[in-house]
């Protein structure tokens, strides 16, 4: 079976393949027909990634099912999986799971005969969000090497950030990191270089914003909402330091006011909503790789 439970185990020449692949759904292009069941595990509320992905299996013409984790056996204590052992056994061909926990992807693979795509897990891995921003800069400027792309934010809580770094990083851009030093990240800090927003924001040919992310906070947020947005926010004074070229990213849900101004959403260069669309393409080449995967070779096996 063929799954996409991280973007570590894939490779550069992998990752433009399946850009490639996506670009062409994005394009219009009609996919190589499938079959099967796509089984959405959500144990995390979800509004874009939920319903690209099954905006994804639709125009595949998959069967979709979305499996309420609120109303299911795992109330009463049941595994993961359990679960995952249940949804092969009733004939469904792709789990896709999303969670707040770092699931153990490669146990998980070894013990079920069915194709498991994660969704986002904890704060390490989000790879399909990684590859939708990285078709959203591709369609822009064409290329990757050498563009200075600065994720700005909750850096220690964001598998949005740890994913783009990998993907970003191997298809040949320069990461950098910004945001309150209260959210830097230990098991970045040694190959990604931290920088003062202010200073970067006039250099960087691509600005991630990312959401302050208060569910996965043990401690209290330490900024009143319009102290963040005036240090570490997208304001449009900020915008306008911007190279004329640059664009403005956000994985979504968009906190308003706090990492990215209300003006600065309506500039055409702000992505967010190609981002949005791009998940659906992306999700589409994901899927078809996982049931047709002998025609492009191993996706990874996690």
């Amino acid at each position: 079976m063929y799954s996409l439970t991280t973007t570590k185990m894939c490779s550069k020449s992998f990752i433009e393949t399946l850009l490639q692949r996506a670009q062409l759904f994005a394009d219009g292009k009609e996919p190589w027909k499938c079959n099967g069941t796509v089984v959405n595990v959500f144990f995390e509320p979800s509004t874009r990634t939920n319903l690209s992905f099954q905006m994804a299996a639709h125009r595949l013409g998959l069967h979709v099912l979305n499996f309420d984790c609120t109303n299911s056996s795992l109330k009463k204590g049941e595994s993961m999986l359990d679960t995952l052992q249940t949804i092969e056994a009733l004939g469904a061909n792709i789990a896709v799971i999303r969670s707040s926990e770092d699931w153990p992807a490669m146990e998980l693979d070894k013990k079920v005969n069915i194709s498991l795509v994660n969704a986002g897990s904890g704060v390490k891995d989000h790879p399909t969000q990684a590859l939708l921003d990285a078709l959203t800069i591709k369609q822009h400027f064409g290329y990757f090497q050498g563009l200075t792309v600065t994720i700005v934010g909750d850096i220690l809580h964001s598998r949005v950030a740890r994913s783009n770094i990998d993907v970003l990083t191997k298809l040949g851009a320069k990461i950098q990191l910004a945001g309150p030093e209260h959210y830097k990240a230990d098991d970045l800090a040694t190959f990604v270089p931290w920088v003062d927003f202010d200073e970067a924001i006039e250099e960087s040919d691509v600005v991630m914003m990312l959401r302050v992310q208060h569910e996965r906070h043990s401690e209290k947020f330490p900024y009143e909402i319009g102290e963040y947005h005036q240090k570490f926010g997208l304001t449009q004074e900020r915008v306008r330091r911007m190279k004329p070229n640059a664009i403005m990213m956000h994985p979504g849900p968009v906190n308003r006011g706090v990492e990215i101004a209300d003006e600065v959403l309506e500039d055409g260069r702000c992505k967010i909503l190609q981002q949005v669309r791009n998940g659906v393409a992306v999700r589409m080449a994901v899927l078809e790789v996982c049931l047709l995967g002998e025609r492009y070779g191993h996706l990874v096996s996690a």
